[in-house]
């Protein structure tokens, strides 16, 4: 914290005690001189002055605030709403692009956030979410950095990419610049249970690709088809906002890199502990140092009956419809 604004918040608070304390003063003078015991006088006092206290460092604190940099964690994998599509209530949560995005902008819009970090810890997840994560952080306005501390792969690099600046830890696993949407296929299953997949559809693809029979050859093609399109824009996505040549990103073939290697390689611009990078974010605001403040959503206990009630409920509409028609459509993730 600076010594400006520790000298500010020191002399609000000051100023608050003190007017809190001569209208405390105030007050038992105005008291009858028969209920003016010495004891009473001193507890009025004391509770008006504690509550001048509070209501001073409040206002001190949005007058002269602790910190001036912003920081907004991306941790597990990325979906819409936090929903990691595990088959149990829990274990399966995620990141959600919703909510992250929320605090972006958030911070955004607090003038006492000079700057944004944007601390990764992911293995990637859904495209649309983490494109609309990287368009937040991109938009923030003014320095943003993308700190990889135990991992930004695929959409955590897809991320990384809307920052001004990506360090990561010496030993952080960076990259994975790909797509992949696969599923179990249940064909040899259905043929030993004696099932067979009666076909029921309007339009030709409306079933592909199902589980339960062989894919033809045109089906192959036609989602390799979707993922190269995909995987275009990811690639698109990393050459504009990373500056990189597009041969080298395709090169790297989604391979993941350790910190050093991906500063090596140009993948990530500095790399080492957290306070190289807090030391350069300084430099670049013109003060000697930072004061982070994380953003993160407000939870209260309502907010956690239902978060659990709404995994519950999932988590038993996925097991029936599993059951019912099968998980027939592939997760496409980074």
């Amino acid at each position: 914290m600076s010594t400006v604004r520790t000298l500010g918040r020191l002399l609000v608070v000051l100023l608050g005690v003190g007017l809190a304390a001569s209208a405390g003063i105030g007050l038992v003078w105005a008291v009858p001189e028969f209920t003016g015991l010495g004891l009473l006088d001193t507890l009025l006092i004391a509770v008006i002055a504690v509550g001048g206290f509070v209501f001073a460092a409040r206002l001190a604190g949005e007058l002269f605030p602790a910190y001036n940099v912003a920081e907004v964690a991306v941790e597990d994998v990325i979906t819409r709403d936090g929903d990691g599509g595990g088959p149990l209530p829990v274990g399966g949560g995620g990141a959600s692009a919703d909510d992250i995005v929320e605090q972006i902008e958030e911070a955004d819009r607090d003038s006492n956030a000079e700057a944004l970090i944007v601390k990764l810890n992911t293995p990637g997840g859904a495209v649309v979410p983490s494109e609309d994560i990287r368009q937040a952080a991109e938009e923030f306005d003014g320095p943003t950095v993308a700190y990889a501390e135990d991992m930004a792969a695929s959409g955590g690099y897809w991320i990384a990419s809307g920052c001004d600046e990506f360090h990561a830890r010496e030993a952080s696993i960076v990259g994975s610049i790909g797509v992949v949407g696969s599923q179990l296929g249940r064909t040899g299953l259905a043929e030993k249970v004696g099932l067979d997949y009666r076909r029921f559809v309007a339009g030709e693809y409306k079933d592909s690709p199902s589980v339960w029979r062989e894919l033809e050859d045109r089906e192959v093609e036609y989602f390799q088809g979707l993922l190269d399109d995909w995987y275009d824009a990811f690639v698109d996505t990393v050459v504009d906002g990373r500056d990189l040549d597009e041969e080298f990103v395709r090169d790297t073939e989604a391979r993941i890199y350790i910190g050093e290697e991906a500063a090596e390689n140009g993948l990530v611009d500095t790399c080492g502990p957290r306070e190289v990078m807090e030391d350069r974010l300084a430099s670049s605001l013109g003060v000697e140092e930072i004061s982070v403040e994380t953003f993160e959503p407000d939870q209260g206990v309502t907010d956690r009956i239902g978060m659990g009630a709404r995994s519950v409920a999932r988590a038993f509409g996925a097991g029936v419809a599993s059951v019912l028609v099968g998980d027939d459509v592939p997760r496409i993730r980074t």
